[in-house]
Parts: structure tokens; C-alpha cells; sequence
């Protein structure tokens, strides 16, 4: 029988109701009945403001190239649930994520789960069931009273990154981030630590040293010169491609090597050869990606809050600076209601940029209308702003006819992305 997405969706979406309540109980309860299948799986843990996802890509692709069947567990996804696990990079079989759906339905009819967890659960049980040699978990939110946290000896954990984000859910400061952060880390199990506010370090240095977990701190990779068109970079005397966009990867790429010398002296057999080879393939779709509309380059970004704002303006600083003194950017951004939308705008927009707002269709979208008055507010002298009330004519009206030297980035959401990206299939699809 084929399954299609509609079908895993619609088992989901009766899960939507119970929101998001951030607990171990139930998960614990679920995965109990289960056989508790996370026993059965080694892994890697990840948290993180961003970076998370570019840091699991590069984990598990280099695994894979190691030989080891390899799980990856991330969140969201852009199109299809499918793509939150997978085996050896690859989303898992819509039967076979059903099949786990249904097990975990079968024991939870008592039990309340959001979604977040029934999917986590279906996670853990199919790397169990597919015998995964390793799986790589991306902690979905914050990370002490995530689903995901029900591991008591982690293989390593990592931190990659630390900002103001769902501050309403984890605490008004950096300091109360950082204590739900510091939550995934375990007792003598290694820490990788990214580059941290120093009020947020204190908190974590506090609680590894509670827990006596070593810590690795590594620096910054080092660009290396391009060969054959692509980046390298150097990184704890590893050389290696770095296809992922952006400075912000060489810190990434940096913690991912980190990681993985952890699990080399661990016994894990991971050559510098499955290393290039690995970071050389990773791919994560719609972080800094490049594609086309209708045979037109669009760079296509998440940057949903400030911090993942001011990585993509850097990137298009430098795409900017190396097209000429005329170029710009035209911004075609939606986002929800919930994110901090002054300050990715603050560090997004600059005199001169044109600027499109659009709803993010099937979410608790911000109003085009209320983003432009608040674009008003800022005065940031752009050439053009303007409100579209769906994606594909603010799509239509930027790329039918760019002007040279102008670098059009639709950015502010995941699910705004993953719209795009719909709409890309079904126009190939329509031209094929």
C-alpha cells in the first residue's frame, strides 16, 4: 500500500490541539511501553539557538560516509514529515513512519502527547527497529524538558549556539536560556561548547562542572583557498570541503569535527577520509540555499529570529560586495507572529533594500500590513516596500523582470520555505 504525506499529516495534525507543553512524564510513559526502543539507540545530541540542523547534517553525513548506519532526527521539516528522520540522510519511507505512528498510538490512548512527541516517539522507535549504529538528535525545544532528553548517556552532546529565542517558553534571560540548554548535558558524558554570551557560558561551565563533563571549546575553522569551485576550510588539523553557505559555517563545521574527534576516541572509526568525503556531501536544504523561480536565482533562508537574520545579511553583504557598487537586495519576507520581528528586521534591512511582505499561508502568520507599519516605524530609508496577500505574486512581481546586480532572498520562515518549495515542484512539475 503507498502512503502518502496527506495520510501522515492528517494522523498529526489531531495532535496540533495539545500545543506545545514541554515535559518528560508523558514521553517517558510512551517510550516505557515501547520497550524503551532510546536505550537501544547511541547518540549525539544537539541544541542549540541556530546551527543546530547545519551541525546534524554534517554529523550524519559523515557517519555515513564512515560506514555506520546513521539515523538523524531533526525539526521542522519544509514539505514533508518524512524528512525529520532519516537513515543515512535519506527521509524515511512514508509506510514505515505510519507503521511507527500506529505503534505509538496503539499505547498512548490514554495519554495526552503533543505532537512534538508522538513524532519524537515514532523517531526513536524506528532507529531502534532499523538497528541504527548511531543516531544524531536535533533537540526540538530548548532542551532540559524536551521530548528528545530521555537519554541518560549520550555519546556526546553539543551546544552550538545561544540567543534570545521562545524566551516565553524558557525564561526572560540569556542565563535562563542557557539552564534549559544545559539540561541535554549528562554526567561524564563530553560537551561540545559553540562560541556562548558570556552570561550564558557561566551558566553552562557551572552545570558541566556539576556533572564533571568534560568540555571541548573549539575555535573557529579556517577558510582554506576554494579547489574546483568549492570552499574548504581547516579545522583541529582536518582539511575538508564546506559546501554549506556562510561564515557562520566554519564555526559549525568546527563543532561538528569536534564531535566527531569525540566519538574517534570513543573507539568510533571515522577517517579523515570519511570526513572530507562526508562534510563534502552534507546538504541542508533551505539554509543559505541558492535556487531558481521560473529561471531565476533566489536564495532561500529560515532566519527566523535576530541572530540567524544577521548571519544571512553577512552572507548577502559579501554576495554584494562582490557584485558591484550597484548592487542590492529585494527582500521577500513573511514570518509568524510569535518571532521578534523589529529585530530581524533591524538586522536584515538597509537603506536602499526593497522589501515584499507576505502571509506565511496555514500558520499563525503576522499581517503584512502590521509588518509594514512597523518597517514605517524604523526609517530605514528603503527603495521599495510593498504587502502581497499570498507568496507567488510577491514571487512573480520580484523575479519576473530583476533588475542587474539584484539579489532577491526570501527569508523569515521554515514553513514560508517549505510553501516555496511546493510551489517549485508543482512548476516543475507543470513544465515536465
Amino acid at each position: 500500500m503507498t502512503v502518502s504525506n496527506a495520510t501522515i499529516t492528517q494522523i498529526l495534525e489531531k495532535y496540533e490541539r495539545f500545543g506545545v507543553d514541554l515535559s518528560l512524564v508523558r514521553i517517558r510513559a510512551v517510550l516505557k511501553r515501547m520497550g524503551n526502543p532510546q536505550h537501544r539507540v547511541p547518540m549525539v545530541h544537539v541544541t542549540g539557538t541556530n546551527g543546530k540542523g547545519s551541525v546534524c547534517a554534517y554529523l550524519s553525513s559523515v557517519l555515513s560516509a564512515a560506514g555506520y548506519k546513521t539515523g538523524r532526527f531533526t525539526s521542522p521539516h519544509l514539505v514533508a514529515w518524512t524528512e525529520r528522520i532519516c537513515l543515512n540522510n535519506q527521509p524515511i519511507a512514508a509506510d514505515s513512519l505510519l507503521r511507527s505512528l500506529r505503534r505509538v498510538e496503539a499505547v498512548s490512548t490514554d495519554i495526552a502527547l503533543t505532537q512534538f512527541e508522538v513524532i519524537t516517539a515514532a523517531a526513536w522507535d524506528i532507529f531502534a527497529q532499523e538497528a541504527v549504529d548511531i543516531a544524531v538528535i536535533e533537540v526540538g525545544l530548548g532542551g532540559r524538558l524536551d521530548a528528545t532528553n530521555v537519554c541518560e548517556a549520550p555519546l556526546v552532546t553539543v551546544i552550538t549556539s545561544l540567543s534570545l529565542e521562545h524566551w516565553q517558553r524558557l525564561g526572560p534571560t540569556l542565563a535562563d536560556i542557557a539552564g534549559e540548554k544545559a539540561g541535554i548535558l549528562k554526567t561524564g558524558r563530553p560537551a561540545v561548547l559553540g562560541s556562548l554570551p558570556e552570561d550564558a557560558m557561566a551558566v553552562i561551565l557551572h552545570r558541566a562542572k556539576l556533572l564533571h563533563c568534560p568540555l571541548i571549546q573549539p575555535a573557529a575553522a579556517q577558510a582554506l583557498p576554494t579547489r574546483e569551485g568549492v570552499a574548504w576550510a581547516t579545522a583541529a588539523g582536518v582539511d575538508y570541503p564546506l559546501p554549506l553557505r556562510g561564515r557562520i559555517q566554519l564555526h559549525n563545521s568546527a563543532l561538528a569535527i569536534a564531535t566527531l574527534q569525540c566519538l574517534q576516541q570513543q573507539g568510533w572509526i571515522i577517517s579523515d577520509a570519511a570526513i572530507q568525503a562526508g562534510m563534502g556531501s552534507t546538504h541542508w536544504a533551505g539554509r543559505i540555499q541558492w535556487t531558481r523561480w521560473r529561471n531565476q536565482p533566489l536564495l532561500i533562508d529560515g532566519a527566523h529570529n535576530p541572530a540567524a537574520a544577521e548571519i544571512l545579511r553577512n552572507y548577502m553583504d559579501e554576495w554584494c560586495s562582490a557584485q558591484g557598487p550597484r548592487a542590492r537586495v529585494h527582500w521577500i519576507v513573511g514570518m509568524l507572529k510569535t518571532k521578534d520581528h523589529r529585530g530581524i528586521f533591524t538586522q536584515l534591512l538597509r537603506p536602499g533594500d526593497r522589501l515584499s511582505l507576505v502571509p506565511v499561508a496555514g500558520h499563525a502568520s503576522a499581517s503584512p500590513s502590521d509588518l509594514l507599519r512597523l518597517v514605517q516605524t524604523l526609517c530605514l530609508e528603503l527603495d521599495r516596500c510593498e504587502t502581497f496577500t499570498a507568496l507567488p505574486p510577491a514571487l512573480e512581481s520580484a523575479l519576473s523582470d530583476p533588475e542587474p546586480e539584484e539579489g532577491v532572498v526570501l527569508c523569515g520562515s521554515l514553513y514560508l520555505l517549505g510553501e516555496f518549495l511546493q510551489l517549485q515542484t508543482a512548476q516543475t512539475s507543470s513544465l515536465g
